[in-house]
């Protein structure tokens, strides 16, 4: 359903995660709407403690909430610390939930992942297709954690009628990426690499599993304006894809990066690794019915990342 029009213009928007590659780009696109957008460092408010949530919104008070905080990894962050991926991210998402109804936010969106959807689920994968099947063991813990902050928006929505959202984005990168070896996902890590090679002089970059599986990728630019257009024109139960419609074979968006980093060696893949879900491609008819669409291309996308990257603009940290 499209709401009417929700005006964020002299509201009170908290954005949780704003340090995050998300959180700021969310921060730069409300630049424009006439709020007034409100931050917390993690020394302001710990998101893992209830007191410590409750007590920052009762002294702020804001009047919307985006919540963009979480702990995030790629496959062998995902893989070696379940416990960590599982308990922080269910204590963020139910802090902040609670809090936020404590304190009647007039809106709250809350942003999840691709990972919610079962491993096997048709292509392109429609809303629907949530909790019909087994989901890719590899991020399964990061994956639990995220259909539970969807289901527990749903939960006060259906409860106590608040206007709290879900939006699920694809594969994410752009300004602010986590470039770190161990805890990147397939972008980072794949510019990180073909970046170092070239500078090094290698003769050859490795990539993990067999370079066959596919993947959508989204500017997060673009996922914060698909996030900016859901605040202003969707009040629903159901939870929103956002993606860009098309994916691209690992093994292709190597070679893709590599092109744009300049790189000129070969690419080997290691079949011994895991390849993760064959295919992950969601439909984005829902949003794209409601009016929104991205704007930024892949090529485009992935210099924009690379001259960010080389700016210096990554997580703290990591490179």
């Amino acid at each position: 359903m499209t709401a009417p029009i929700f005006d964020l213009s002299g509201r009170r928007v908290f954005v949780a995660g704003h340090r995050g590659m998300v959180g700021s780009a969310v921060v730069r696109r409300l630049a424009g709407e006439g709020c007034e957008v409100l931050t917390a460092s993690r020394a302001e408010m710990d998101l893992r403690d209830q007191a410590s949530v409750r007590a920052w919104f009762a002294a702020h008070r804001p009047d919307v909430v985006v919540l963009a905080a979480a702990k995030v990894g790629g496959i062998l962050a995902n893989d070696t610390y379940p416990a960590d991926f599982l308990y922080d991210n269910l204590m963020i998402e139910a802090n902040v939930i609670e809090a936020a109804h404590a304190q009647q936010v007039a809106k709250l969106l809350f942003l999840g992942s691709s990972c919610i959807y079962p491993k096997f689920a048709p292509q392109p994968i429609t809303e629907d297709a949530l909790l019909t099947g087994p989901l890719e063991p590899t991020n399964e813990w990061y994956a639990i954690a995220k259909i539970a902050g969807i289901k527990l928006c749903q939960a006060y929505r259906r409860q106590h009628g608040d206007d709290f959202i879900s939006a699920m984005p694809t594969n994410l990168y752009g300004p602010g990426d986590n470039f770190d070896p161990l805890g990147s996902h397939v972008m980072p890590a794949l510019i990180r690499k073909a970046h170092e090679a070239k500078e090094a002089g290698a003769p050859s970059i490795e990539i993990w599993g067999t370079g066959t599986p596919r993947r959508e990728f989204l500017h997060v630019d673009d996922l914060a304006d698909g996030c900016v257009f859901l605040l202003q024109k969707y009040s629903g139960f159901e939870h929103v894809n956002l993606g860009s419609g098309t994916d691209i074979p690992i093994g292709e968006l190597a070679e893709l990066v590599c092109e744009i980093v300049g790189f000129t060696g070969t690419i080997t893949k290691d079949a011994t690794k895991p390849d993760g879900t064959p295919r992950k491609l969601m439909s984005g008819d829902k949003i794209a019915a409601m009016g929104w669409k991205p704007r930024i291309e892949l090529r485009e996308g992935i210099a924009h990342a690379y001259a960010e990257f080389l700016a210096g603009h990554v997580k703290e940290g990591t490179v």
